[in-house]
This record gives structure tokens, C-alpha cells and sequence, in this order.
């Protein structure tokens, strides 16, 4: 049996909520379709370095976060054109930026980052 797939817009929803109650900016940058389009997260640190992550399931189900953007983080001009690529093939695509991270370096994520 798989297990429930939580909806796109609830998903969003919840980690820019997450995101607000540890004062960490947080902002949608493109809707996506609300029940099941894809997520792209843009990390914006400090340095102005960035990671892009995607939502994936690993071969058990698992929701995890993969690296789109490899794993050393990337200047901005290149997350964003990873991030147009995405979304020039998928016009379902979910868009969030993160700037910095919680006080505590943790990511407001529940999933696994890979």
C-alpha cells in the first residue's frame, strides 16, 4: 500500500508557515497546480550561493528532497536558469525561494535532504 500523498498547495503552504514561525523569509515565487505539481525550492544563503532542491520519492516511497543544482551550491544566475529549464518543461511547476536558514542551520523540511 503507498502511503497518502500530501497536495502541492499544502505542502507550500506549510513550509513557508514553518519558515515564518523562525523568522526566515520565505516566498512563492510560482504557483504550480494545486493538487499535484511539482516543487522546486530555491535556498538563497547568506553568501548569495544557492541550492535548488526537487521533490522526489525514492524507490520505497519515501518523499525526499534531491539536489537539482549538484551538490556544491551554485551562483544565483545559475539556480535561476536551472529553475526556467524546470519550468519550461513542466507548466505545473511549484517555485519557492528560502532565504538563510533557521537560527539552528536546520531547514524547515520534515523530508530528507539527498
Amino acid at each position: 500500500m503507498t502511503a497518502a500523498k500530501l497536495k502541492s498547495a499544502l505542502w507550500v503552504q506549510a513550509v513557508v508557515r514553518r519558515c515564518d514561525l523562525v523568522a526566515v523569509p520565505a516566498m512563492v515565487l510560482r504557483k504550480g497546480d494545486p493538487d499535484s505539481g511539482a516543487i522546486l525550492v530555491k535556498l538563497l544563503a547568506r553568501d548569495r550561493t544557492c541550492t535548488v532542491l526537487s521533490q522526489t520519492r525514492t524507490l520505497d516511497g519515501e518523499l525526499v528532497l534531491m539536489r537539482g543544482t549538484g551538490p556544491a551550491p551554485v551562483d544565483e544566475a545559475t539556480a535561476d536558469a536551472y529553475i526556467e529549464r524546470q519550468r519550461s518543461r513542466d507548466p505545473d511547476l511549484w517555485v519557492i525561494e528560502i532565504e538563510g536558514s533557521a537560527p539552528d542551520g536546520r531547514l524547515p523540511f520534515a523530508e530528507r535532504v539527498v
